[in-house]
């Protein structure tokens, strides 16, 4: 039998490297910035073409590199950074492993252009596919610069995997805000098909934050610092009620360098309980300084998952932290310690005098006894009140068990005669099979039960379906504003706006942005002026998803639309209007879920009511 096992040739085992490496345009960014920064760079520059796929540039002013340096960079595991296997755990640079530029050359071509800043003539070097097509003296400028082309040209596999070209768009922009707000005192430019996006001075590290974000960032901050043994920690916190409903203001950083951790996630986030909505996130841009050798970044290909020797007691550092910046700063509750203890009396009964409590007791009260219930102060009414209450409701007149009756009125003994039912109130229209159960349940009988339908969700299915059927060939109806609405904006929402500006106008918006402020001047007629604002937001929080293909940004527009429509008031006062709500739904496909994929509509089959009055 002949032997089967062979070396893998040098451009196939680059390329399998590279696919753990460079998984999208986004890796490539990532890399090059951050072998920039190791090089000592005070402005890097960074400009993209078709979202990575057809022009990758990275341009910087750093050390530059030798002749021999510059050829070498292109191999497997050739790095400056690590000469033992100890440096590993004593990293203070970005780059070590020596895997990224040869996972690039492998699979784009790349032009390098490096010179030394003591060298009057530096280096060009072409590779395609891991081949040095040139390598020659020329005069580029003091620093490296990198072009990467045709991405994944030789893999067309992985080329294939790329998404559409906002998606790929938004991871690089990902990629460029955590290097970005790691290094504040770096200069960085980013330009997409030739639009400036950021242009970000050396600055302080609160400012650095503020130009990302926009200006509206700079009165959300919470500052954080604290310095132990174990960890130093600075940062901010965004207020409580800037909480939002995705992960995207996020941040955490370790010695310079972007992590993510759910583990202190979760840290970040019980600090902010009882001060958000529930599935809310709050933000945070949170720095920690930790000894090197008390962490491992060569836990993953992408150097995004750390390992932390004391990440307990970090854990409760950043709890408390974040904690005490709350209560520092007004936002948490806190407890004044110093106040007077005694009650606190309405300022209108100050002036009235104190009055004894009249006690009464009765001597014949038996706890023991099965009847003591319905015979001390009153309650003997109690029972009667139940079943009058059901022939009220319309629930029939058989008197109920004393059993039952317990269960749906809170008697307390001090307050005998005040009962509180607990049947949700029911709106009966006259001669009409359905009806409407406090505010937001359509109860329709039917053969074999009844029909509950959730009245929201049901006019949400109804808007997003009349929405979506027509407003490819016809434009949403669209009522101008008396007064523009305005909403702040970070640059990353104003690009968003104004890239999706021609689907937002056939759906019914229209506004302009103007230096980080979004006016919207013109909304659908479905939505109620009491829901623009939550519907606008939902909107940019549905644009600044970057998972969210381009094909499918008018459908979740639609829905935030129809979300916003069903918070509006139910008009549903008479019985034409709600069985009129019943055929709308009913003519659309999908009925039975929501476009959010809620359920609309409960059968209560007869069979299981007639068990629960056995």
């Amino acid at each position: 039998m002949s032997d089967l096992i062979q070396l893998l040739p040098d451009n196939i085992a680059n390329q399998i490297a590279a696919g753990e490496v460079i998984q999208r345009p986004a890796s490539v960014v990532k890399e090059l910035l951050e072998n920039s920064i190791d090089a000592g760079a005070s402005r890097i520059e960074v400009n993209i073409k078709d979202s990575g796929k057809t022009l990758i540039q990275v341009v910087d002013n750093g050390k530059g590199m030798s002749a021999a340096d510059a050829l070498l960079c292109f191999e497997r595991h050739a790095t400056s950074k690590v000469r033992k296997a100890e440096d590993l755990f004593a990293l203070a640079t970005k780059g070590f492993r020596g895997e990224a530029l040869a996972s690039i050359a492998a699979i784009a071509h790349v032009q390098m252009n490096t010179r030394l800043e003591e060298g009057e003539l530096g280096r060009t070097i072409e590779i395609e596919g891991s081949v040095v097509k040139t390598n020659e003296e020329a005069a580029v400028p003091q620093g490296t610069s990198f072009e990467i082309k045709n991405l994944f040209f030789n893999v067309p596999a992985r080329r294939n995997f790329l998404k559409s070209d906002k998606v790929e768009f938004g991871h690089i922009s990902d990629e460029f805000q955590r290097v970005v707000l790691a290094h504040p005192g770096i200069q960085f430019s980013l330009h997409h098909n030739g639009n400036e996006l950021y242009h970000l001075p050396a600055t302080t590290l609160r400012k650095r934050i503020v130009d990302v974000l926009g200006k509206k960032a700079s009165d959300r901050l919470v500052p954080i610092e604290e310095s132990t043994d174990i960890v130093a920690l600075k940062g901010f916190v965004l207020k409580p009620e800037f909480a939002r409903k995705t992960r995207g203001e996020q941040f955490l950083f370790v010695n310079d360098r972007f992590f993510k951790s759910s583990y202190f996630n979760h840290a970040i986030s019980k600090a902010f309980e009882g001060l958000i909505p529930e599935r809310s996130f709050p933000g945070y841009f949170l720095y920690m300084d930790v000894d090197p050798s008390k962490i491992d970044v060569n836990v993953h290909p992408t150097k995004t998952e750390i390992k932390f020797e004391e990440e307990k007691f970090i854990y409760s550092i950043l709890l408390s932290s974040v904690r005490q910046a709350l209560g520092k700063y007004n936002i948490a509750p806190t407890l004044d310690f110093e106040q007077e203890t005694s009650f606190e009396i309405p300022h209108s009964m100050r002036s009235q005098p104190a009055v004894e409590p009249q006690i009464s007791v009765n001597p014949e009260y038996n706890p023991f006894s099965s009847t003591s219930r319905t015979s001390s102060s009153g309650t003997g009414k109690t029972k009667e009140n139940f079943s009058h209450a059901i022939k009220q409701q319309g629930f029939g007149s058989q008197e109920a068990k004393h059993e039952d009756w317990e269960n749906f009125y809170e008697i307390k003994e001090e307050k005998a005669q005040e009962v509180t039912p607990v049947f949700e109130e029911a709106e009966i229209l006259p001669n009409f099979g359905s009806f409407l159960v406090k505010d937001s349940y359509i109860l329709a009988p039917g053969k074999s039960g009844f029909l509950v339908i959730h009245a929201r969700r049901a006019i949400e299915r109804i808007v997003y379906n009349e929405i979506i059927n027509s407003f490819i060939s016809n434009p949403i109806e669209s009522q101008q504003l008396l007064f523009p609405i305005e909403k702040e904006l970070s640059k990353q929402e104003g690009i968003h706006w104004t890239e999706n500006a021609s689907v937002l106008k056939q759906l019914g918006f229209s506004g302009e942005v103007n230096d980080e402020v979004l006016a919207v001047n013109a909304v659908p007629s479905v939505l109620e002026e009491e829901t623009l604002s939550k519907s606008i937001d939902r909107i940019l929080e549905t644009l600044g998803h970057k998972d969210v293909e381009k094909g499918e940004v008018a459908h979740e527009l639609v829905r935030s639309i129809a979300r916003s429509a069903a918070m509006k008031r139910l008009e549903l006062s008479n019985k034409e209007q709600i069985q009129s709500l019943i055929d709308r739904l009913f003519q659309c496909e999908d009925h039975a879920y929501s476009p959010s994929n809620k359920k609309v509509m409960e059968t209560l089959d007869l069979a299981l009511i007639d068990k629960k009055f056995e």
